[in-house]
């Protein structure tokens, strides 16, 4: 991913500031001339660094600002003294002017803050221009390393909501993805149903043919499940040989045809193991769609599903018991 700076504040700032940063090639410069464009810039796409000219109006406001959005305040900012009077003023009245300048800054939520000198010589813009530079490398340093750990925290947050055998959403996600399907359904007025499915006789299978078998019908089953629904109905693993599906947008007899449709998907195909062996699976089905009165958490519809689903199973296995029946 390619870098990007932003710089805010006026034309003749953006002159000043040394060829380097201006015509860089590892880098992107963008520029925008007062804080509000600069605001509206890092919240559609953000930068890496953010180099702020001082002498601009709330320039400190913008790096504070920054740092108070918490999604926003890994942006290095480097505030860039530019108000020659001031630097002036300063070196007279305390000859350490530029320990209190940089701490005030720092202070104040920038990361760094360099000054300009008052004329670009060669002399003087060398070492400036070098300070700026290795700035600009440690901020962007900074930046890599934030984004190799909310890599990484993606990576383990996913990992712990992955079943690890069947590859479908476990039973930690369905808990907060069925909290956010009601609100949704609820808020836009639109029907949610839930199907809560079990293997018929998974326990003879596993006995019949070991564990490792009972494995592989669970993963073969999960394919059928995930190939044969739309892509906003959710699969989970909801543990053992217990699976829930979440059907958006979907009301009772709907999903009772949904229901229907993957009992038939299921059994009407064996569950091909290897050459030799081929095992016929069927499922039972309990169908359940949200009330006015159910819990905003999912208690409710979890529990008249797994209702359902035990009668299923008691009328004999292989069958489908629907709210509505």
């Amino acid at each position: 991913m390619h870098s990007s700076i932003l710089t805010v504040g006026g034309q003749d700032f953006f002159d000043k500031l040394p060829y380097q940063i201006r015509h860089g090639t590892d880098f992107t410069v963008e520029f925008a001339i007062n804080v509000n464009e600069a605001q509206n810039w890092i919240e559609v796409r953000p930068p890496d660094i953010l180099l702020v000219q001082a002498g601009l109006e709330q320039s400190l406001d913008l790096c504070q600002w920054l740092k108070q959005q918490a999604p926003l305040s890994w942006i290095y900012c480097i505030l860039v003294e530019d108000r020659v009077q001031l630097i002036e003023e300063r070196k007279r009245a305390n000859w350490d002017w530029e320990f209190d300048a940089t701490a005030t800054a720092l202070e104040e939520a920038a990361d760094a803050y360099i000054w300009l000198p008052d004329d670009l010589n060669l002399d003087k813009l060398q070492p400036i221009t070098r300070l700026l530079l290795a700035h600009i490398q440690v901020g962007l340093r900074k930046v890599k390393k934030y984004r190799d750990l909310i890599q990484k925290n993606d990576v383990l947050s996913t990992i712990a909501y992955i079943d690890a055998l069947t590859e479908l959403n476990n039973r930690r996600a369905l808990e907060s993805n069925l909290l956010r399907q009601i609100r949704t359904s609820r808020n836009y007025k639109i029907p949610l149903s839930i199907l809560m499915l079990d293997v018929d006789y998974f326990k003879v299978v596993n006995d019949t043919y070991g564990h490792l078998i009972g494995d592989r019908i669970l993963k073969l089953l999960s394919s059928r499940l995930r190939y044969n629904l739309r892509s906003n109905d959710i699969p989970f693993r909801y543990g053992g040989e217990e699976f829930v599906i979440l059907l958006h947008n979907t009301n009772c007899q709907d999903a009772s045809v949904v229901a229907r449709r993957l009992q038939r998907i299921v059994s009407e195909q064996p569950f091909v193991i290897n050459n030799y062996l081929a095992i016929p699976v069927t499922i039972s089905i309990g169908t359940s769609c949200l009330r006015a009165s159910d819990d905003p958490e999912g208690v409710q519809i979890l529990a008249r599903a797994d209702e359902y689903l035990l009668q299923a199973k008691a009328a004999g296995r292989n069958c489908i018991v629907n709210c509505t029946d």
